[in-house]
């Protein structure tokens, strides 16, 4: 919104620096962090009011979990979106397909999070609603998402796979493609659902995967820095900066809360909107592949479950001790903080390597 106030600018204006994305991303980045440290007291009390006994613990999990974590409150997701949304409307260009079509696969997911949520706590069980139907309408969400990324994306690169490190490497999937972006989105989503078991294991990676992609988003919406470094350049995906630097600044002050011993969980209405945007921008930019890179750790842990599930249906034995991954370790003796700050270290080097991408070619 206060873009719109350099449109009312003269040439000389100091409303001017309202033009610049960086200006902007910062901005966003502390707005959307002391919206958080300033009503999260409030919105932690109103959720344990409301929840009583908090998150159902998994009494299958590590035993140490419920004595350490029973009562907590979930749906901390709520501040993080609430953040978020408040610093993207402030400071990104509302003009711009590209902000609105990732809003609306976050608060999709996130919509569809928070009802597993309500579910698990009303009736105090980790089984929340459908998973076959909750998969169909996060696909839905994702189809729709990027078939509209499709129509505003540039005509040369419309339903076109970008491979990183290769100059002009591309894939034309045609429709097709939509499917396969629907997938990634999807995946993005769940892959960090799994990922948020320990407190502040999620919250950081997706902080340090929104830094990569912010800047990912302001190189490849920039027709000078895109043509420098060789990368497709998609106009108008700059603005999704501004989107990355509000999750990021939610995300802090969310981690204040969610520090060990966390006060309130993330829960599926954060994990799965947070996963869906990385997702979404990753599409928006042409750069699913990357995602993959930077998001290492969330595909690691998603495919720990699968291999997980996978061996046991068809040999009856497991490969891991437990499954998702973060808990095998902890099965192995790690403490938390361990597991945690070590895969933090995994995400922050998956990160850089996700960088390179746009320097090798």
């Amino acid at each position: 919104m206060l873009y719109l106030l350099s449109d009312l600018s003269g040439s000389f204006s100091p409303l001017n620096v309202f033009r610049y994305i960086t200006f902007r991303t910062g901005g966003a980045l502390f707005t959307a962090g002391l919206f958080v440290f300033w009503f999260g007291p409030w919105i932690i009390s109103l959720l344990r009011l409301r929840q009583g006994k908090g998150q159902p613990i998994r009494e299958d999990g590590p035993q140490s979990h419920l004595l350490t974590k029973r009562g907590t409150p979930t749906m901390g997701g709520l501040m993080i979106l609430a953040g978020a949304i408040v610093a993207v409307l402030l400071w990104a260009n509302p003009r711009n397909h590209y902000v609105w079509i990732t809003l609306v696969v976050t608060l999709g997911f996130g919509a569809i999070g928070f009802y597993d949520d309500y579910l698990k706590v009303t009736k105090q069980s980790h089984k929340g609603f459908s998973g076959k139907f909750r998969l169909a309408l996060e696909a839905l969400i994702a189809i729709s998402a990027c078939t509209m990324i499709a129509l505003y994306s540039p005509a040369a690169l419309q339903n076109q796979l970008a491979f990183p490190v290769f100059k002009d490497a591309l894939l034309n999937l045609g429709w097709f493609y939509v499917l396969f972006a629907g997938f990634v989105i999807v995946g993005a989503g769940n892959a960090v659902n799994i990922t948020d078991g320990l407190d502040g294991l999620a919250i950081v990676p997706v902080m340090i995967a929104c830094g990569t992609f912010g800047v990912i988003a302001y190189l490849v919406g920039n027709s000078f820095t895109a043509n420098y470094l060789q990368v497709n350049y998609v106009r108008d995906t700059g603005e999704l900066a501004i989107v990355c630097g509000a999750v990021i600044g939610a995300g802090l002050g969310f981690l204040w809360f969610n520090a060990p011993p966390a006060q309130i969980f993330m829960g599926d209405t954060g994990s799965l909107a947070l996963g869906g945007l990385l997702g979404a921008v990753a599409v928006a930019t042409k750069h699913e592949i990357v995602l993959a890179i930077v998001g290492g750790l969330f595909v690691l842990e998603i495919m720990s479950v699968i291999i997980q599930v996978a061996s046991f249906k068809l040999t009856g034995k497991r490969v891991f001790r437990m499954a998702p991954i973060h808990h095998h370790f902890e099965q192995k003796g790690w403490k938390e903080p361990q597991v945690v700050i070590r895969f933090w270290i995994i995400a922050v080097i998956l990160a850089l390597a996700g960088l390179a991408t746009l320097k090798l070619r």
